[in-house]
C-alpha cells in the first residue's frame, strides 16, 4: 500500500482538496472572533498543543508501544481538531462559534505543530531510523495542510456563492476519503493487525476518553461556561484523522505509524456521542447554552 501511486500522490491531492473546503467555510471574522472571547480560545488551545502531547506520550511510554506505534499516537495527539467537532457541539449544545474559531486557527498552527511533534517523537522513539521528516517534507505537510486554507479562505472572499455550494460535496468527499484511508490502512497491515490493535486498541481509546475528558473539564476548571466547555472537548477529542494518516502514510512512507490514527477514526465517534450525552444530562435546565 506503501508504495502506490495512490497514496504518494492521490492521498496528499485529497487532502488539499479537503483542507481546500475547510477554507472555504471559514472567514477572516473567524479569526477577529479571538478578540471577543480570548480566554476560552486560549484555553481550549492551550489544552489541545500543549497539554495533550503530553498525555499522548504518558500513554505511549506507560504502554511502551511499538516505536513506529509510538510516532502514530504522536502524530495523532498532533493533529488538529476536526471540522466534525463543529457539528458535535453543535447536537450537544456547545458554542459552535467557538468551535469555528478554533478550527480555523487550528488550520493554521497544525502546519507547524505537526512536523514539530512529529520530528520529536521520531527523535526520541525511531532508534532504528526508519523514519524522517526532514526540511523537504516540513515544507511538504505545510504545503498540504495550510496553503489550500489559505486558497479556501480567498476564494470565499471573492465568491461566498461558491464557497456555500461546494460546501456539502466537499463534506461528503471527506468522509469518504477517511473512510477509504482507515480501511486501506488497517487492511494494509491485515497480517499483523490483530496484533497492533491489541498494543493500540486500549491506547487509543484512553487516549480519545483523556482527550474528551481533558477538554471539558479543563475549561471548566478554567471557568469556562457550560457551553464553551462542551465545544473544548469536542474540539480536543474529536481529531482530523485525515491530516494524520495523510502524513503517515504519504509523507511517513508507514502504514504502521498510520494505525492508531485509523483506529482513532472509529472510536472519537462511538466515544464522543457517548461523552456529548453524558456531560449534556441535567445540564440544560442548569445554565443556557450558546449556539451561535
Amino acid at each position: 500500500m506503501n508504495d502506490s501511486a495512490l497514496i504518494s500522490v492521490g492521498l496528499p491531492v485529497a487532502l488539499a482538496i479537503i483542507m481546500f473546503g475547510l477554507g472555504l467555510s471559514l472567514q477572516v471574522d473567524d479569526f477577529r472572533r479571538v478578540a471577543r472571547s480570548p480566554r476560552a480560545v486560549a484555553v481550549a488551545l492551550g489544552l489541545q498543543v500543549l497539554v495533550l502531547p503530553v498525555i499522548a506520550f504518558v500513554l505511549v511510554l506507560g504502554f511502551d508501544l511499538d516505536p513506529l506505534l509510538a510516532v502514530g499516537v504522536m502524530l495523532l495527539a498532533a493533529s488538529p481538531g476536526g471540522t466534525t467537532a463543529n457539528l458535535f457541539s453543535h447536537l450537544f449544545r456547545g458554542d459552535v462559534a467557538l468551535n469555528v474559531t478554533l478550527t480555523a486557527i487550528n488550520s493554521v498552527l497544525a502546519a507547524f505543530t505537526i512536523p514539530l511533534i512529529t520530528n520529536l517523537a521520531i527523535g526520541y522513539f525511531d532508534a532504528d531510523g526508519e523514519l524522517g521528516l526532514q526540511v523537504g517534507k516540513v515544507l511538504q505537510v505545510i504545503a498540504i495542510v495550510l496553503v489550500p486554507v489559505v486558497l479556501g479562505m480567498a476564494v470565499r472572499s471573492r465568491s461566498p456563492q461558491l464557497a456555500a455550494r461546494s460546501d456539502k460535496p466537499v463534506r461528503v468527499f471527506s468522509i469518504v476519503v477517511l473512510v477509504v484511508v482507515a480501511v486501506g490502512a488497517l487492511l494494509g497491515e491485515r497480517e499483523n493487525l490483530a496484533d497492533y490493535v491489541r498494543q493500540v486498541g486500549l491506547v487509543t481509546a484512553l487516549f480519545c476518553a483523556a482527550s474528551l475528558t481533558l477538554g471539558y473539564v479543563g475549561a471548566r476548571a478554567l471557568r469556562l461556561d457550560q457551553a464553551q466547555a462542551i465545544a473544548s472537548s469536542m474540539e480536543v477529542g474529536i481529531h482530523n484523522t485525515t491530516v494524520a494518516l495523510t502524513i503517515a502514510l504519504s509523507v511517513l512512507d508507514s502504514t504502521e505509524v498510520a494505525i492508531p490514527s485509523a483506529v482513532y477514526s472509529v472510536i472519537m465517534y462511538v466515544f464522543a456521542t457517548a461523552f456529548g450525552f453524558l456531560v449534556t444530562r441535567g445540564a440544560r435546565g442548569r445554565e443556557p447554552a450558546r449556539v451561535a
